[in-house]
């Protein structure tokens, strides 16, 4: 017989709370479009801090995530076959939002960011520790590189821009790079000396953040054509009954 495959529903968890998060915040996004509350989503801190902390942890999984597939031995043909999951949804993604929202369609949103963010991190993670440092790098990097060049849809997916491009969704490689190889660095670590923190089951109560981290990406695509669905069926009910 072959052995169980490790659990790794603590890493789960993780994600799926991030999941959670994401999803209650384009609900309350969703009702702002469709005029059931008005809230300013692009410069009220209480939202634009919440989006990057929703994104900080995504990345920071998806490297502890990568830190456990270079352990396990993952092959790139399996990495590839993920890989292309990620970009293909990311396509649907800007045709998605170019339906929805023409003048500000995504071009390189989350899900495009991490099919690039992927392959450098796989690429990279033999650098071990000095993978803190570039991470430091990254993440530094925007703040003092900046040049109108890197203003152009074709060009801002690098991060270097000198103004936010108008779109809906915006993760550029700089400086979300370096979140992501900071989670790979600290998976690295914990899958060598703190294998607990990632392995290993979870209280009862966790279980369903544990299903929701491992369907994430299936989340994902779906939460928000469905929400869109039934607030613009509510809309339109609501008008006829006026």
């Amino acid at each position: 017989m072959r052995p169980a495959a490790e659990r790794f529903d603590r890493l789960d968890a993780l994600r799926g709370a991030a999941v959670v998060w994401m999803v209650a915040f384009h609900f309350v996004f969703d009702l702002n479009h469709f005029g059931f509350v008005r809230e300013d989503f692009y410069t009220d801190p209480f939202w634009t801090v919440q989006r990057t902390c929703i994104v900080s942890v995504f990345l920071f999984c998806a490297g502890l995530g990568q830190a456990v597939a270079v352990e396990q031995g993952q092959r790139w043909p399996r990495f590839w076959r993920r890989w292309a999951q990620v970009a293909g949804c990311a396509l649907l993604v800007t045709a998605g939002s170019w339906f929805i929202f023409p003048r500000s369609f995504i071009s390189f949103g989350v899900l495009h960011g991490i099919a690039v963010m992927l392959v450098v991190v796989r690429l990279t993670a033999p650098a071990g520790r000095w993978l803190w440092a570039l991470g430091a790098v990254a993440v530094a990097l925007p703040w003092v590189v900046q040049h109108p060049w890197f203003d152009t849809r074709a060009t801002n997916w690098i991060g270097l821009v000198t103004r936010k491009p108008v779109t809906e969704d915006y993760v550029p490689v700089l400086p979300w790079l370096g979140v992501m190889w900071w989670g790979m660095a600290a998976g690295r670590f914990a899958m060598a000396r703190r294998r607990a923190w990632l392995a290993g089951g979870v209280p009862a109560p966790m279980r369903g953040l544990a299903a929701a981290g491992r369907w994430s990406l299936t989340v994902y695509m779906v939460h928000q054509p469905l929400f869109f669905a039934l607030l613009a069926a509510s809309v339109a009910a609501r008008r006829a009954l006026l």
